[in-house]
């Protein structure tokens, strides 16, 4: 299997999806601190808020109407409508006009953007990919994820600054071009049955739809333990960032001195370049191991490796134990998600995909969790916790494993049929 085997579809929005993240994160991770400067901190914070639970709701719209009307419609109108947001933002923060308020609104409306495009574009890969595929494509879309995230990151903290205007232009550039890939070099991959309904029929049937979701009681807990094993991930910038900045002393590694704030600065770098070096070759490596065991062997080391990091101040220790959760990193993110597109039936792709989108959030929602207990509790007990949390997930994983793998093998003889 090689990347020129994918269909069309696949191709566009891998390239367009690096294309659009690398310049992004020269500018979004660092929009915290425009809205600081510009609002005051507090007031950042709650608009920021505001921003994520919108996009959270406009999240299941966009899954429903996927499916309503098709992928390609809904993703051609928040490409263009993220187009006329980027646009804004340039003018507004142009040599000649400058507006934070009206920065902050269009911010809102790439959140939307992002809300109704994401599930349909998550279905329509899934759509258009046959499961043999599926391993490959999900590692080429995170190794290009990570790659475009670690560079546009670095050169966003020297660009930020003093070529906002630049990036913004960069930035409206990249999405008119997405939005004339998707106008006529993407194909449509989903065409339901057009009914002509009224807006309370809508709404009723949105209802009927999540209420669907949520009676899959296998989706249900894939989703619960994916949010515990991904809310581990978020804990080296939350509860483990705090604790190295305040218990850890300086020490002496090679030629130079870390203390707890670099340290951690060290281990994300350490972390995305061997993202960005193991995917490369992660699925050619062979092995006789089932998805099932690689999913729950690869979760298991995960844990660990982020429960030792919860606890030890050993610099040596932490950049070991940082390799090993890596290597479960790359060898469970292609599985995990090849299993997430075989569970959903095909006329309620975007709508599943809308629900298992909610990951992101709710793993944030858990590491914050944690830094407020971090604040009682010893780093012992919260090595415990935080353990605990990921060692859960894991047995989740393992008792639903069967029925993953009974309801793969349905979703293929689906597909060849």
């Amino acid at each position: 299997m090689r990347f020129r085997d994918f269909h069309k579809n696949i191709k566009i929005r891998l390239i367009e999806n690096f294309i659009s993240r690398f310049i992004g994160s020269m500018i979004f991770p660092f929009m915290s601190i425009y809205l600081a400067v510009h609002f005051g901190a507090k007031v950042a914070g709650l608009l920021l808020l505001v921003n994520v639970f919108i996009g959270i709701g406009i999240n299941f719209l966009g899954g429903y109407f996927a499916d309503q009307f098709g992928r390609k419609k809904v993703m051609l109108f928040a490409e263009t409508l993220r187009f006329l947001a980027f646009l804004t933002m340039m003018i507004c923060n142009s040599p000649w006009f400058e507006s934070a308020a009206i920065t902050f609104a269009m911010m809102t409306v790439n959140s939307i953007c992002w809300g109704l495009a994401g599930p349909a574009n998550q279905a329509m890969l899934i759509d258009v990919s046959t499961p043999p595929q599926r391993k490959l494509m999900y590692s080429i879309s995170y190794w290009a994820n990570n790659l475009s995230i670690a560079v546009g990151g670095i050169l966003g903290a020297f660009l930020f600054k003093d070529y906002l205007f630049e990036l913004f232009l960069s930035l409206s550039l990249a999405a008119a071009v997405t939005a004339f890939l998707v106008a006529f070099f993407i194909d449509e991959s989903h065409k339901p049955v057009v009914e002509e309904l009224k807006p309370a029929q809508h709404v009723m049937q949105l209802l009927s739809t999540y209420k669907r979701v949520f009676q899959d009681r296998l989706f249900v807990l894939f989703t619960i333990a994916g949010v515990l094993i991904l809310s581990m991930e978020f804990q080296l910038t939350n509860y483990i960032g705090i604790r190295l900045s305040e218990e850890m002393p300086t020490q002496q590694f090679l030629l130079w001195e870390f203390d707890g704030v670099q340290t951690m600065g060290f281990l994300r770098s350490e972390n995305t370049i061997m993202v960005v070096i193991l995917m490369l070759f992660v699925t050619r490596i062979p092995h006789s191991l089932k998805d099932k065991s690689v999913l729950v062997w690869s979760c298991f080391f995960f844990t660990i490796g982020y429960g030792v990091l919860a606890y030890s101040n050993s610099l040596r220790l932490l950049f070991l134990m940082m390799a090993v959760l890596t290597i479960g990193e790359v060898f469970r993110v292609p599985v995990e998600q090849s299993y997430m597109a075989a569970i959903p039936p095909d006329d309620a792709r975007s709508s599943y995909m809308a629900f298992g989108g909610l990951k992101f959030n709710l793993s944030m929602l858990v590491a914050s969790v944690t830094v407020s207990l971090g604040a009682v509790f010893s780093s012992m007990l919260m090595a415990i916790v935080i353990t605990s949390i990921g060692l859960i997930g894991t047995l989740i994983f393992f008792m639903i494993s069967p029925e993953l793998d009974a309801r793969k093998q349905q979703a293929e003889l689906r597909q060849a049929g």
